[in-house]
């Protein structure tokens, strides 16, 4: 099988998983956050953190309740990796230093997961499963919430109240993100993925020598990693590291987990505001986006430019051989639409024009497909902008899901286009 034909198969396996999870996800979803009882677990977490899930919010109190449990997490986390040292499972490893530990913990709580450590080498395993694991289901839980209530506002009419934000951090843990990543752990092992607390041993190597190794949680951290669209690996190599990332079948899970909650979040939101359709018509845009970078970067790295690329089938520096270019090129744009630091080949290895695609997907991120939560909100600023220009060449009042949309909404939008980018 040519690798070019093998790497259509794997985005056509891709393309057609998703498509099967599309409606039972969205719909579920849906039902979560739009129904009144809450599980047993979910009272025992109200009543230790003294949050009445009952009481609506109007958006200055839920943004509080945004800002002040990220303000929290970023002094949970920071704390942690500073008192590494004296914890239990540390694995020897010191204290994070005070620059480092503020940079991650701000970069993982915010969903960020930009990393500037080796994370076999500076991180223990009460620090990577208590803390960052636990900051990758909370964070995209805190984005899937923020999208949710700007749902309500669409859906809603003649009340401010948008829900309650701890209900919704809750549900979202518990009963969606959880649940998936459980799963998404036993399929990793399956496939060959570490799941241990082991402690450093000395391993040999190929070419004689050894070399020291750390086991660790890693596919449950790899699982909620891709599926949270966080992107913080276990190891230094990321999804390139055979412990993350075993073999051509993970790659093609590990993409799909990555990508099943921004598309599916669009059918959310057409249960939610009553209309399937518009769920429908921003799904089309992001996923149109989608394929066609996919195809335009899997050209250029198939595309033969001298003897090199001849002998090796394409542009294969950078790129692990278990993978090969079609699923590189699959993952790479995957986790770039996605704002998602996940990587499985190195990205300054790509082509030129391979590049100049990451780079406009980076630019693109958080609106196709986006994120967790950040993807469908991003797009429907963008639909709210779009609205208000054709109402404008039209001469018309421009409305979205029957909420008129005057000078104080576009002002906010205006604020989010010039924001994000700055």
């Amino acid at each position: 099988m040519s690798p070019v034909f093998a790497g259509v198969l794997q985005f056509l396996a891709l393309f057609a998983a998703l498509a099967l999870a599309y409606r039972p996800l969205g719909d579920y979803m849906a039902r979560v956050y739009s129904s009144d009882k809450h599980l047993r677990v979910e009272k025992w977490i109200y009543k230790a953190i003294g949050a009445n899930p009952s009481t609506e919010m109007r958006w200055p109190a839920y943004l509080r309740g945004v800002l002040a449990f990220s303000a929290v997490s970023v002094l949970f986390l920071y704390l942690m990796q500073r008192l590494q040292g004296s914890l239990p499972g540390s694995l020897g490893f010191v204290s994070i230093p005070a620059d480092q530990a503020f940079n991650t913990a701000a970069s993982f709580v915010a969903n960020t997961n930009w990393q500037s450590y080796s994370g076999e080498q500076a991180m223990g395993h009460v620090v990577q499963t208590g803390g960052l694991a636990v900051q990758n289901f909370v964070s995209a839980a805190v984005g899937i919430a923020v999208a949710v209530a700007l749902v309500r506002g669409f859906a809603r009419s003649r009340t401010g109240e948008l829900g309650n934000f701890w209900s919704d951090l809750v549900r979202g843990t518990v009963r969606i993100l959880l649940p998936i990543s459980v799963i998404g752990a036993i399929v990793l092992v399956a496939c060959g993925a570490i799941q241990n607390f082991s402690g450093i041993h000395e391993v040999g190597q190929f070419m004689g020598g050894s070399q020291q190794w750390n086991g660790g949680a890693v596919a449950s951290q790899e699982a909620i990693k891709e599926l949270g669209t966080n992107g913080g690996g276990y190891f230094n190599a990321n999804s390139a590291h055979p412990f993350e990332n075993p073999n051509p079948l993970s790659n093609l899970f590990e993409v799909f987990l990555i990508l099943v909650i921004p598309f599916a979040l669009t059918r959310t939101f057409g249960r939610m505001v009553g209309s399937v359709k518009q769920g429908y018509a921003i799904l089309a845009t992001m996923v149109v986006i989608w394929v066609g970078f996919t195809a335009l970067m899997m050209w250029t790295e198939f595309a033969h430019h001298g003897p090199a690329f001849d002998v090796a089938g394409g542009a294969m520096e950078g790129k692990e051989t278990r993978f090969g270019i079609g699923a590189s090129s699959i993952f790479s744009v995957a986790t770039t639409l996605t704002s998602t630091g996940a990587v499985n080949s190195f990205h300054s290895s790509f082509t030129g024009f391979g590049g100049g695609i990451q780079l406009l997907g980076m630019q693109l991120g958080e609106i196709a497909p986006g994120g967790t939560g950040s993807g469908l909100y991003g797009m429907l600023i963008m639909a709210i902008i779009a609205v208000f220009i054709a109402g404008l060449m039209v001469g018309r009042t421009p409305e979205y899901l029957g909420k008129k949309v005057g000078t104080r909404e576009i002002k906010f939008a205006a604020c989010y286009i010039l924001v994000t980018p700055a």
